[in-house]
């Protein structure tokens, strides 16, 4: 006799086999904006294969095992001997070597390279994010090597190399390798100029030997590290290869993997340097100014990131909305879900677009660029970093109970949401190198003023919102303290005047009326109820194949 009471009926089909970048209005059309005309039909194609691969249940499936089975430390063989090794599941492996053969860490040297590899980094991570950490490591430790042109030349081709592969050995047998970073120590945390580990200088031009212990080492098994040691002529930035030129290994001693709230299909480690072979890398003594260009990459990837992680969390909401029958109708259609969902897609499109912004501020490399991304930067990752708790938290209670269960896939993403809000300085951090940015470099505030400007006139409220952030810099009373109240008002009016400028007006106008004239309660779904909010929901739809 048949189950009757098991037939499954209002239930959402699986967000699956669609293109992750071509469905994404606001993603695509950023790179029709931003790339040049003549890199453009490669730039589209390369990111229609990588959305539809990040689309595939193949893909899916890779990301929820490689969370399901996390990195294990294996620091001795069988008879005793340091292996200091991190084993993954095989799906990690795929999932980063397609990241690697999609050009996910070369960004430098090709046309337009940062533009195409954030929007491939965007889509690729959606499918799961925690593979993103060695990426963005290897992707950024090319300008610090810039500073020795040396080291550049012998490290850069396999750091942006299109292969990856497993396992350490001699980086001179490999066809591509992969980087990661130590700086923070346990005694300081962000304050990296109280690192104590010690630098011992060689015979050898630029040799030194490396004694400490790294709190946070971000993507241990990598081939190779930039780290801060504290050298005779002060902190100093040093490479530190896992194998050496003659083949041994190095003195890298992983003492335990991270147990960490998300993040788990990646590792973090602390390490001990004991008698470790270094390489300096810029001079002795200006270690933070040479590891600064890849912090500020990996901020910037913070920021993509979490735009990934919101766009992902909308998808899925809006997807389960359209699908989903309640009260006699689609819950799309309902006008206080509509709201939400509207309200959502608001932060993610903000958070995309002005994502996409910075790495093309990246790409044109002018003066004037470089200025705007030393206020731009540190705002953006700052708020865009600590909206995706909240909104990917939100988009999960748009799935109700099915949402709260580890198989939708939202768990993982709320776990993950944090991360980047932490991870390459947390918020007041970012809020003061907004005000370190302001007192210190001028040509910054002109820079993100000039951008900001090319909207004036457009919406009142943003109008007002210039003048208004113009009004509390002119009173730098208690600054410090102010500082997050500053940083967040710079991010909000640099996304209202790029979404004035680029967004459809329907999308242009729900955001100024919200986030900048005050038209907005304090939750998700509190939006003016006579704005378009159906075209903002539409607009953010995931057409599935």
């Amino acid at each position: 006799m048949a189950a009757t009471t098991h037939t499954v009926t209002n239930q959402v089909p699986p967000l699956v086999g669609h293109d992750v970048f071509a469905t994404d209005r606001v993603l695509s059309e950023a790179v029709e904006r931003h790339v040049e005309p003549g890199v453009l039909p490669v730039a589209l194609e390369e990111l229609g294969e990588l959305g539809r691969a990040a689309g595939s249940a193949q893909a899916q499936e890779w990301g929820a095992q490689a969370n399901a089975h996390p990195p294990v430390l294996r620091t001795h063989d069988r008879y005793g001997h340091r292996l200091d090794e991190v084993e993954f599941h095989p799906a990690w492996h795929r999932l980063l070597g397609h990241a690697v053969s999609a050009g996910l860490t070369d960004a430098w040297g090709r046309p337009a390279g940062h533009v195409r590899r954030a929007a491939g980094f965007l889509v690729w991570t959606q499918a799961e994010a925690g593979h993103g950490c060695p990426l963005s490591m290897t992707h950024a430790a090319v300008p610090a090597l810039r500073t020795d042109p040396e080291l550049a030349a012998a490290w850069e081709p396999l750091l942006t190399s299109h292969t990856y592969v497993e396992g350490l050995r001699n980086p001179r047998e490999k066809a591509g390798v992969l980087f990661g970073m130590g700086m923070t120590e346990k005694q300081g945390g962000s304050d990296v100029r109280s690192n104590t580990t010690r630098a011992e200088p060689l015979s050898g031009e630029g040799a030194y030997l490396l004694t400490g212990h790294k709190w946070f080492c971000s993507a241990p098994m990598s081939d190779g590290f930039l780290v801060l040691a504290r050298a005779p002529g002060g902190l100093s930035c040093f490479l530190v290869p896992r194998v050496l030129p003659d083949g041994t290994r190095n003195v890298f001693l992983i003492q335990r993997l991270k147990d960490k709230l998300g993040n788990r299909s990646n590792a973090s480690a602390e390490v001990e340097f004991d008698g470790t072979w270094a390489r300096l890398v810029g001079e002795e003594g200006r270690g933070v100014r040479t590891i600064i260009e890849m912090v500020a990459a990996t901020r910037l990837d913070c920021v993509v990131g979490s735009a990934a992680l919101m766009r992902q969390a909308v998808a899925q909401a809006v997807h389960h909305s359209t699908y989903r029958s309640v009260f006699g109708g689609p819950l799309i259609d309902k006008p206080l879900m509509r709201n939400v969902l509207a309200d959502l897609a608001l932060e993610s499109e903000a958070a995309t677009v002005l994502a996409m912004r910075l790495a093309a501020a990246y790409d044109a490399d002018t003066e004037a660029e470089r200025a705007f991304l030393r206020l731009a930067l540190p705002a953006a990752k700052y708020w865009v970093t600590k909206r995706c708790t909240a909104v990917v938290g939100e988009a999960l209670e748009c799935l109700g109970g099915n949402g709260y269960v580890e198989e939708s896939g939202l768990p993982r993403l709320l776990r993950e949401a944090p991360l980047n809000s932490i991870w390459e300085g947390s918020g007041n951090v970012q809020a003061l190198d907004v005000l370190r940015a302001l007192q210190r470099e001028p040509q910054a505030l002109d820079a993100f003023l000039r951008e900001v400007g090319r909207a004036r006139g457009a919406d009142h409220r943003l109008d007002a919102a210039i003048k208004g952030l113009l009004t509390e810099l002119a009173d730098l009373d208690g600054v410090e303290g102010r500082a997050r109240r500053l940083a967040e008002r710079f991010a909000l009016v640099l996304q209202g005047s790029l979404l004035v400028r680029w967004a459809p007006p329907e999308v242009a106008d729900t955001f100024c009326a919200s986030r900048l004239g005050g038209d907005w309660g304090v939750a998700f779904g509190t939006l003016p109820h006579s704005l378009d909010l159906a075209s903002v929901v539409t607009r953010a739809r995931p057409a599935a194949a």
